[in-house]
């Protein structure tokens, strides 16, 4: 059977098997995902989704349903489309559209790292292997309150041992919790996975920007690409504010040695750095890791983070094949998520 990761218009993942022969939308409907869908026939292009991942034979159709320039844009008709291997589609519809919602997840805290005064590693051990894309993040439900928090995945797939990286907030709910009360065997509720930042399939060189935390969906990412292995070369640009935020460099050089063709570069933004680089993420795009524009970049930071690149690639007079991003930002001390 080959998993079929169906991620849908507000962010919401939900992952099916195709059993051989089986046509993506009765695997859907068969686990009670209701892909709109009007034909089945291949006639009317009700239930057109985008294969951002993977291969699929795609079943016979009409023009009007779908025409060749839109498949050879990687499109195709659920109700027609077999998967030849693991899939990623988009659906345009939302999840709730389609009768699904996110997945409930249990798991306990198998571990709190404090891997500097800003950031904490934490570690959750779950009931079953979690299923997400490279990137995607979940929410987890801070344990005596009633608000949850969102966090980006820094683990593989696929585990039942998910990892993350999440940043101190003096006064926060999470950063509470974590500091003060989190135990090995804690309960913790997580909902998900979610979110259109993810590692699609690399057809040509990538760049990758985090900000902060933001490093947490690229380890992601490079584990992922260490076990599938790529041809193309990938770069990351990694920067924070403070030396003291700079944390799990040692896990860019494990995946530097793990994947060739990837390499990495830090930079401090504060003037006082000792860091041997210092400035924005901004200052330190080489002309040689941009590909004349002919890249895909990734970016996970904060708004002003994600403006100033775009305004930088503006500049430069460059517009990447893809710039796939994700903005976050502190939740307020005791505010909503």
């Amino acid at each position: 059977m080959h998993s079929v990761a169906l991620n849908f218009e507000d962010g919401v993942t939900r992952f099916i098997a195709c059993r051989p022969g089986e046509t993506v939308a009765d695997a859907a409907y068969r686990l009670g995902i209701n892909i709109p869908l009007d034909c089945r026939d291949g006639a009317c292009g009700t239930c057109r989704v985008h294969c951002e991942s993977g291969r699929f034979d795609p079943g016979s159709y009409i023009e009007d349903a779908l025409s060749d320039e839109e498949a050879a844009q990687g499109y195709g008709l659920a109700c027609q489309m077999r998967p030849k291997t693991d899939l990623v589609l988009a659906i345009a519809a939302s999840s709730k559209v389609c009768k699904t919602k996110a997945a409930a997840l249990k798991g306990t805290v198998s571990a709190v790292r404090r891997l500097s005064d800003t950031t904490f590693g934490l570690s959750v051990e779950t009931e079953e292997p979690v299923g997400f894309l490279p990137g995607q993040y979940v929410n987890i439900a801070v344990p005596g309150s009633d608000q949850a928090r969102s966090y980006s995945f820094s683990s593989i797939p696929g585990s039942r041992q998910a990892e993350f990286l999440i940043r101190n907030i003096p006064g926060g709910l999470m950063s509470t919790f974590l500091a003060e009360q989190a135990e090995a065997g804690a309960a913790l509720d997580l909902t998900g996975p979610s979110g259109s930042f993810y590692l699609r399939e690399i057809r040509r060189p990538v760049l990758m920007l985090a900000g902060g935390t933001g490093l947490a969906p690229f380890l992601s990412m490079l584990g992922t690409v260490a076990e599938i292995g790529t041809d193309q070369p990938i770069h990351l640009v990694y920067g924070v504010t403070h030396d003291a935020d700079l944390v799990e460099t040692e896990a860019l050089d494990e995946a530097a040695g793990r994947i060739p063709g990837f390499s990495f570069e830090t930079c401090v933004a504060s003037p006082d750095s000792r860091h041997a680089k210092k400035g924005y993420v901004t200052e330190h795009l080489a002309d040689a890791h941009l590909h004349g524009g002919a890249i895909d970049t990734y970016l996970c930071g904060p708004p002003a983070m994600v403006d100033a690149v775009r305004r930088t690639f503006a500049e430069r007079g460059l517009s990447p094949a893809s710039f796939h991003y994700e903005k976050f930002a502190a939740s307020g001390v005791g505010g909503g998520a």
